[in-house]
């Protein structure tokens, strides 16, 4: 196992998620700043890309270059055209509770997966050890055309959250964050998923993710404060300490080998979304950005 260090790039963020490398830049979003943001590679140049009335986290492009965004709170999917925001499509039909990550696929295809439950009420009425003992309830995965029309629901999932797509479009993985596991779907040229099965089973809580050129996936573990490296069938190869909690990560950087990682001391509500504590921290590593986002 190769073992890395991540130093702190940039402070100030309320929440940062859906950290994308995206036309030479890090772009994401920003929970309690309510807004989408960019930065360059070493961290500096922040520039507020699109205010968010409410609540943004997973970021994507469709073919035409259009910005997608998840809106948690009201769990819609916004589209940024010529400046202006909209709906793109309303998912709130099929969601336990808030809208989280998305990945948006090359040929505009969406994924997105939701909580299946209030997190953050269930932590402070039940504790730690409660919560561990009792599985919370499951959700779906929403899959969304290039025209944000719903075009199919997988139930059963366990708190679908980061997710990436191979290189050759035929593949996705998402993370099931309480199911202790990362689970694979086949894809089919009109965007549906099928044949799901364990892509690699977990001790950690598998959050925001990214996929390397040597077909394995740096995920940070929130329940710590490091990101892992874990290959097909569950082996961990790499690890990387933070200065506090992982919660998303991103390859990008000019030759794509600079693990981007977003940090904070808590994701609990309750307690951060005054404060601005998030960080982004970066660490060099040996293989680069490949696939989706």
């Amino acid at each position: 196992m190769k073992e890395y260090t991540a130093t702190v790039v940039r402070e100030g963020l309320g929440f940062g998620e859906g950290p994308r490398w995206h036309e030479g830049r890090l772009w994401y979003s920003d929970f309690y700043r309510h807004a989408i943001f960019s930065m360059a590679e070493d961290g500096s140049d922040e520039v507020l890309e699109h205010e968010v009335a409410t609540q943004p986290s997973g970021l994507g492009w469709l073919p035409d270059g259009d910005l997608l965004c998840v809106s948690m709170t009201d769990q819609k999917v916004l589209r940024l055209h010529d400046g202006v925001m909209s709906v793109f499509s309303d998912i709130s039909e099929y969601c336990e509770f808030w809208a989280n990550d998305m990945v948006v696929s090359p040929a505009g295809f969406s994924y997105v997966g939701n909580f299946s439950f209030d997190l953050d009420a269930r932590l402070k009425e039940l504790g730690i050890e409660r919560f561990i003992a009792e599985p919370p309830p499951s959700t779906n995965l929403i899959v969304l055309d290039p025209e944000g029309e719903i075009i199919q629901v997988i139930p059963d999932m366990d708190f679908p959250n980061g997710t990436v797509i191979t290189p050759d479009g035929k593949t996705l993985i998402v993370g099931e964050t309480f199911g202790s596991k990362q689970s694979a779907f086949d894809v089919a040229p009109d965007g549906t998923l099928s044949n799901r099965r364990v892509w690699a089973p977990l001790a950690g809580v598998t959050d925001g993710m990214c996929l390397d050129a040597e077909g394995q996936i740096w995920f940070a573990n929130a329940i710590s404060h490091e990101c892992l490296r874990v290959r097909e069938g569950g082996e961990i190869t790499g690890t990387v300490t933070c200065s506090q909690h992982a919660y998303a990560c991103m390859l990008g950087g000019e030759d794509g080998r600079t693990l981007f990682i977003m940090t904070c001391t808590s994701s609990d509500r309750f307690n951060i979304t005054d404060r601005t504590d998030g960080r982004v921290e970066s660490v060099r590593v040996d293989a680069a950005h490949a696939g989706t986002p």
